[in-house]
């Protein structure tokens, strides 16, 4: 990991990066964190200058890996923790000067992920990781290893005020260490709700809606067990749920 002291002297050093490297997650994995990167580092790319290279290492959960496209320089294979070693050797002889970590304690292997470690404590690059998931009572391993990855790296983010406080409060990492920046979206012109209500044939009802896809523990379950408390309500119908499992 680089000297944070170092890495705070230039206030414009952002203006002179060679190159940002993002870690986690790709398209076309079906994954919710895939698109996240996908759209983050297109958004960066697009901000980035001709000589500034934007590239990814990707995450793969199945031995045969995925069509990545070209932007996509090295494949981590997440339960070999070789290959966690072998990515930081190959950012620290690349044109980086800093790397974007996507964290979700599933997307890494190892205990509750902890083989993320090897790759932080093995990169002598500055890192900034956002905290897909923080967790307000976590198991003794899983507080661990976020304050650990807290220690490795220069900046956590999250996207929730929520998220903030569990980090300080229940983490006890200091505020200065933790960066709120909301979750995006892609700006798309308004277009009347109703219409896709007819799409869908539940004009005139009204639509309960999430972000994201789905997985096991996100608990969309007990949203839709509580729907049979609502069915008796005026002007309110659950008929049905349209899903995509992560």
């Amino acid at each position: 990991m680089s000297n944070p002291e170092q890495w705070n002297e230039d206030p414009y050093r952002l203006q002179r990066f060679r190159g940002i490297a993002f870690l986690g997650n790709y398209l076309p994995r079906n994954c919710g964190i895939a698109t996240f990167t996908y759209d983050l580092s297109n958004a960066v790319s697009k901000q980035a200058g001709v000589d500034q290279e934007v590239i990814i290492a990707a995450m793969n959960d199945v031995p045969e890996g995925y069509a990545y496209p070209e932007t996509v320089k090295f494949e981590l294979r997440q339960e070999h923790q070789i290959d966690y070693s072998r990515a930081a050797d190959f950012l620290n002889f690349s044109r980086i000067d800093v790397v974007s970590l996507q964290h979700e304690y599933g997307i890494f292997g190892g205990e509750k992920g902890s083989n993320v470690l090897t790759f932080l404590r093995d990169l002598a690059r500055p890192v900034v990781v956002t905290c897909h998931t923080v967790l307000k009572k976590p198991g003794p391993v899983q507080k661990e290893l976020l304050c650990e990855i807290a220690a490795e790296s220069e900046k956590l983010v999250v996207m929730s005020k929520l998220a903030f406080g569990f980090l300080e409060d229940g983490y006890g990492i200091h505020r200065d260490k933790i960066a709120y920046i909301p979750h995006g979206i892609h700006d798309v012109p308004f277009i009347d709700p109703n219409y896709y209500k007819d799409k869908f044939g539940v004009e005139g009802r009204k639509v309960l809606l999430t972000f994201g896809l789905l997985g096991p523990q996100k608990g969309i379950e007990y949203a839709i067990e509580a729907l049979h408390g609502l069915a008796g309500d005026s002007g309110f119908h659950a008929t049905s749920f349209l899903a995509r499992l992560t």
